[in-house]
């Protein structure tokens, strides 16, 4: 999932690499979670990243959030002959965007404590938010999309809790949703993924 080093691609390779800081990672607030663009830093790692590649992907994947979109961007204008897809692997968005709206991911701590806390993968949050079972049920589907892609080279352009949701129940299949979410607090704060790893 990382692109540090950038070996010789082997027969069949899936990059997962997170979106380049965001206004939200800078710590700006944020309305629509769709909506957040990346910071000027964000841009640049971007860049950088595709400056980086050293063969075109087959397949160029990313999620329907602009921040995913614009990190691609680089690669896209590298690549123009690349294939581009959109997948359903959005980030998380558990609190409802309307209660959300105008804040600080420092604002939003409280909440979100609160939202871990009450360890239920069947709760929404409120219009706009999706339960943690239906992220999961998500991110099951981007791990067998990607593992019956007949594409060699695939590049997906994701975000940080698809990466380690997709990490845990990759290591834990047989899991239930329950577990992996009382899991996935601490496996997310002591596994980060940095922009554009």
């Amino acid at each position: 999932m990382s692109t540090t080093g950038m070996p010789p691609l082997p027969a069949s390779t899936r990059w997962i690499v997170r979106h380049g800081e965001s206004a939200a990672n800078a710590g700006g607030a944020t309305f629509d979670p769709g909506d957040i663009p990346l910071s000027a830093r964000g841009e640049a790692q971007a860049r950088d990243l595709a400056h980086r590649l050293t063969g075109a992907p087959d397949l160029i994947v990313h999620s329907p959030f602009l921040r995913t979109y614009q990190t691609a961007a680089s690669t896209i204008a590298r690549y123009p002959d690349a294939p581009i897809v959109v997948w359903p692997i959005q980030e998380f968005t558990y609190l409802s965007p309307h209660r959300c709206a105008g804040t600080t991911a420092m604002q939003r701590r409280p909440m979100v404590e609160e939202y871990w806390r009450r360890c239920d993968p069947a709760f929404v949050d409120g219009a706009g938010a999706e339960s943690f079972s239906a992220f999961l049920a998500r991110v099951r589907l981007l791990h067998v999309r990607l593992q019956d892609a007949p594409e060699a080279f695939i590049i997906v352009f994701a975000h940080g809790q698809i990466m380690q949701a997709l990490r845990l129940i990759t290591a834990m299949p047989d899991a239930d949703d329950r577990t992996l979410m009382a899991l996935f607090p601490a496996h997310d704060r002591d596994n980060p993924i940095a922009n554009t790893r």
